[in-house]
């Protein structure tokens, strides 16, 4: 039965009456395009599948790749939709279609969802920003806040790491052969001298450029810089996610939400797998194994897990047809995501792709159904309306968006 764009507002705004009080939200960023079909959705016996086999997991009928052994594990915390599909296999395109539920318009300068989701919790007096985005990668350029203000841009940490000791914030420790009486006097002199240059210039990038360096100083505090520190964190608790680049990551991603940021992404790159990509996968996976896994115990043993949504995302998957450089190229026409926690991970399977991999079969979901179903999942009206920098306003989510059953 078919069922208006209007039908869905209507029951999406119903939803939204009842909703939740807000989450948080960490988003595993998969950069290049992940092969899920060598992930999530494998296909055993099919000349697509590769060599790969299934694992069974705690949740009967969902088996998964053998390189997720402690995903497998706890498989009863995850939600996999394996009917996601789009039309953009692009890169460019296809990251801005999956970070902002809009494909690139012209003239439109849309926002990630983090900068959406931040936007609409309102100002916080906390240092700390309300978005943080670590390892983001070097070759693609993420929305940022787009046409929202500049307290909802992201802050950057580790843009060029090679290293867990570039896991930094740069320039935030004061200078310490500067005394603390005179650096409190460069402080107030810049303050009013922004002060005073923005009363007298209202204009946009003015305001912006006085609330970034009034940020900027606030996050000299010693508790934000704290919060970066991973030097801090137990042995344990680092060792537990792994230690790479990603693994401590996403430790520092737990460690921004216990001291109230709302939304951190990490991003694991490499997943643009042209080439040899089972080799790639299969040291990927382990990666991403211990982390995700990591997190969900770590979350779930502070009493955290329910109020975070977990989401494992990237801009599409990859051919089930193998090409002759044992890689697989891009495939936007059926693929997976995972999410967990935030009461939304209970072990669920949702929708199904075909024997060869090639065709959603069932429950078929685009993206911006995954935003507004992230959205509802936190407590956020998906259908709010923001005034954009064409001067017309736009919806969180496309007002096509539905929410995806079996999540809820």
């Amino acid at each position: 039965m078919a069922i208006s764009p209007s039908g869905w507002l209507k029951s999406l705004a119903a939803a939204a009456s009842v909703m939740p009080s807000p989450k948080k939200v960490i988003l595993l960023w998969l950069n290049g395009g992940p092969a899920t079909i060598d992930l999530w959705d494998l296909k055993p016996g099919h000349v697509n599948g590769g060599p790969f086999s299934e694992t069974a997991t705690r949740v009967p009928g969902l088996r998964i790749s053998e390189h997720l052994p402690e995903l497998a594990r706890c498989s009863d915390q995850l939600a996999v939709v394996r009917s996601m599909t789009s039309k953009e296999g692009d890169h460019s395109r296809a990251t801005h279609f999956a970070r902002t539920g809009y494909v690139p318009q012209a003239g439109i300068d849309f926002p990630d969802l983090g900068a959406l989701l931040v936007h609409e919790q309102g100002a916080s007096d906390s240092p700390l920003p309300n978005y943080v985005s670590i390892l983001p990668p070097r070759r693609v350029a993420f929305a940022g806040n787009g046409f929202l203000e500049s307290r909802c841009a992201p802050l950057y940490v580790g843009e060029q790491a090679d290293a867990i000791a570039d896991l930094t914030v740069r320039d935030l420790q004061p200078d310490r052969m500067l005394p603390l009486d005179r650096r409190n006097l460069r402080q107030q002199i810049l303050q009013q001298l922004d002060t005073d240059f923005s009363g007298m210039h209202r204009q946009p990038v003015v305001l912006a450029g006085a609330d970034v360096r009034r940020r900027a100083i606030r996050m000299m505090q010693p508790e934000v810089v704290e919060a970066f520190d991973l030097e801090a964190e137990p042995e344990r608790a680092r060792d537990r996610l792994g230690r790479n680049l990603f693994g401590q990551g996403c430790v520092m991603a737990r460690r921004l939400l216990e001291r109230g940021v709302s939304f951190v992404e990490v991003t694991l790159d490499g997943w643009d797998t042209h080439n040899q990509n089972f080799q790639q996968v299969i040291q990927l996976s382990g990666q991403l194994d211990r982390a995700l896994s990591g997190l969900i115990a770590d979350l779930a043993e502070r009493g955290m897990l329910d109020s975070t949504l977990i989401v494992c995302l990237g801009e599409f998957g990859r051919t089930p047809v193998i090409n002759s450089n044992s890689g697989r190229d891009h495939w936007p026409r059926a693929w997976s995501t995972v999410l967990a926690g935030g009461g939304v991970g209970r072990g669920q399977v949702i929708g199904a792709t075909s024997a060869d991999g090639l065709q959603v079969e069932s429950e078929p979901y685009q993206v911006p159904d995954l935003i507004a179903s992230i959205c509802h999942a936190i407590g956020v009206d998906p259908m709010q309306q923001n005034d954009s920098n064409v001067d017309r306003p736009i919806r969180i989510a496309d007002p096509s968006a539905r929410l995806i059953e079996g999540l809820f």
